[in-house]
């Protein structure tokens, strides 16, 4: 039998340029489950070229979505999530300002300009999904045959140490990697996530 992992990463800019080579290329800030069941179609994909995938991989939103999918499909025997956010309800005045609520009100959508990231537009409809986006609950709901493992770094500023211990509190069949001074891009620790991830998928793999 062959096997296969799934990486699903996630920053605007890829996402965007991704969806607009197969469709009309709007972005979604929330879309949370909608890019779980974007992972089901990858794992059909494979299914019927007759590889079982073992492994779906996330980082940050994508840690998120790999949980969302455990917990929905009950059919991979693990994941790993990388610097995930326990509650995506935090953060969001931080990234967008604290009148973020009101102009989203007022004009139904925020634009945002990134270096990093790309221009773009938060509508109050993906902003709402993601504020009823339950990853707790998520977490709850993955079998407790389903291995996961959390890989977060010590100095993330974008979502909080914090929060992988959270989730390693409720998934029941969970180990917890913190990397000590790796901050969300894992920019100075990129060996170190390797060398966390990398033995895991292979124990999956036997």
């Amino acid at each position: 039998m062959r096997y296969n992992s799934v990486y699903l990463s996630w920053s605007p800019t890829i996402y965007r340029q991704a969806k607009r080579r197969e469709s009309d290329g709007s972005f979604h800030y929330g879309n949370y489950k909608s890019e779980a069941e974007d992972l089901r179609s990858v794992v059909d994909y494979f299914t019927g070229l007759n590889r079982t995938t073992v492994v779906l991989i996330g980082h940050s939103k994508g840690g998120d979505d790999v949980l969302l999918y455990a917990s929905m499909f009950h059919d991979i025997p693990a994941v790993v999530n990388v610097s995930g956010r326990y509650d995506p309800k935090g953060g969001i005045e931080e990234r967008f300002g604290k009148n973020v609520w009101e102009i989203l009100k007022k004009d139904g959508y925020i634009d945002v300009k990134s270096q990093t990231e790309g221009d773009y537009r938060v509508t109050e409809e993906s902003m709402t999904e993601r504020l009823n986006t339950n990853i707790r609950e998520a977490c709850l709901s993955i079998d407790e045959s389903c291995r996961v493992l959390t890989v977060h770094g010590s100095a993330d500023t974008i979502n909080p140490v914090e929060d992988a211990k959270e989730i390693a509190k409720i998934v029941p069949n969970h180990r917890l990697i913190i990397i000590e001074g790796a901050n969300h891009a894992y920019t100075s620790h990129q060996a170190e996530l390797v060398s966390s991830v990398l033995p895991f998928v292979k124990e999956c793999m036997q």
